[in-house]
C-alpha cells in the first residue's frame, strides 16, 4: 500500500518566501567573493550560490540577485572571478556582504589581487581562484544565473574552508574526521558523469 502526503491546498496558495529563506538556511553553502571589473571599476560581493555546471566545456554558475553592481560589471566587462574563500578570509566575506559600509573598489583594499586570463579581479591566497568569461544570463525572479565559462584556474592548499550556515560563518575543518577511500565499490556510486 502506498502511502500519500496530502498538503492542504492552503499552505500551496499561500506566500512562502520567509518560510524557504528559512528552510534554505539550512543548508550549509562554501563562501566565495565573485569580482568583476578593473582598477576604480572593480566590484564584487559575498555568494554561496556557486556550482561546477559542466567538466566539457569547464563552466560553474552563480546566482546573483538582479539588482547587484557586480551583476552589471559582469554584463559590462563579459568576465568575472569566482574566489573560493578559506576559514582565514572570514573578514574579506563580511567585507564584500556589504558588513563594513565599504562598496565598489573599497572592497578591494584588503587581500592580494592579481588578474589571469580575463582580468578580473583574482584573491591570491583564494583556496581557488577561478577566472570565467560571461557564457550566459538567465532571468529569474529576483535573480540571474550567471553562467560562466572557466579560462583559468588558479588552486592552493590552505585552512579549511569558509562555511556559511544558519546565518553565520563556520570553519569546515580540512580533513577533519574523514577518512580516505581506498576502494570504491562501483556497480553502487551510480551514474559516474554526475562526479
Amino acid at each position: 500500500m502506498r502511502a500519500e502526503m496530502r498538503v492542504p491546498l492552503a499552505l500551496l496558495d499561500e506566500p512562502i518566501p520567509d518560510l524557504f529563506r528559512s528552510a534554505m538556511r539550512n543548508l550549509a553553502g562554501g563562501v566565495s567573493v565573485i569580482s568583476a571589473g578593473r582598477g576604480d571599476a572593480r566590484c564584487g560581493l559575498t555568494a554561496t550560490s556557486v556550482t561546477s555546471l559542466s567538466l566539457e566545456p569547464p563552466s560553474l554558475l552563480v546566482c546573483i540577485r538582479r539588482s547587484s553592481t557586480t551583476l552589471a560589471a559582469i554584463a559590462a566587462h563579459r568576465a568575472f572571478g569566482v574566489n573560493v574563500l578559506s576559514a582565514d578570509h572570514r573578514d574579506l566575506a563580511e567585507c564584500f556582504a556589504g558588513q563594513t559600509g565599504l562598496s565598489g573598489a573599497a572592497r578591494f583594499r584588503d587581500g592580494d589581487w592579481l588578474s589571469l586570463a580575463t582580468g578580473a579581479p583574482l584573491l591570491a591566497d583564494a583556496l581557488a581562484a577561478i577566472d570565467c568569461t560571461l557564457e550566459r544570463f538567465i532571468e529569474w525572479g529576483t535573480h540571474a544565473i550567471v553562467i560562466g565559462r572557466v579560462r583559468a584556474v588558479r588552486p592552493r592548499s590552505g585552512a579549511g574552508p569558509l562555511v556559511y550556515w544558519r546565518g553565520k560563518y563556520h570553519e569546515a575543518e580540512s580533513g577533519a574526521g574523514l577518512e580516505p577511500v581506498t576502494e570504491l565499490d562501483l556497480p553502487l556510486l551510480g551514474d559516474l558523469d554526475n562526479y
